[in-house]
């Protein structure tokens, strides 16, 4: 009669099983994942906006009694390094500079998006200060 011995090492079988409850378990999870980074790009753009609209531009309208036009753009606020505190103009999320408008003092900050073209939709769709939350 043959002596069994003890395993050390796992099956096959019971690799394979293993394997696919990662699967699944992968399969459930990244949906809901998926988008999140941009979803995240996007908040921080909201962020980055309503400091620069609550930052520099309250302290230049506080110095100047305006709002810098919408010739003179952000770019005159980089010109005075006491707006930003590196005396760089912030870029957006995907490494884009703000667009500046000031309609008789009503001011608007947009970014173009993901695809870093005017208009889109979805993940693509253009970030207005005005539309942040």
């Amino acid at each position: 009669m043959q002596k069994r011995t003890k395993r050390a090492a796992f099956s096959l079988i019971e690799l394979m099983i293993v394997i696919v409850i990662l699967g699944l378990l992968a399969a459930m999870v990244m949906p809901s994942l998926t988008g999140k980074g941009e979803e995240a790009k996007r908040d921080l753009v909201c962020v980055q906006m309503k400091s620069i609209y609550d930052g520099a531009l309250d302290m230049y309208k506080i110095k100047n009694s305006i709002y810098p036009s919408t010739e003179e753009g952000l770019a005159i606020l980089v010109e005075d390094d006491s707006y930003f505190k590196d005396g760089k103009m912030p870029k957006d999320s995907w490494g884009q500079e703000f667009i500046y408008i000031n309609n008789d003092g009503k001011i608007e900050l947009i970014s173009l998006g993901a695809d870093k073209k005017e208009g889109g939709k979805d993940e693509a769709k253009d970030i207005k200060l005005s539309e942040c939350k």
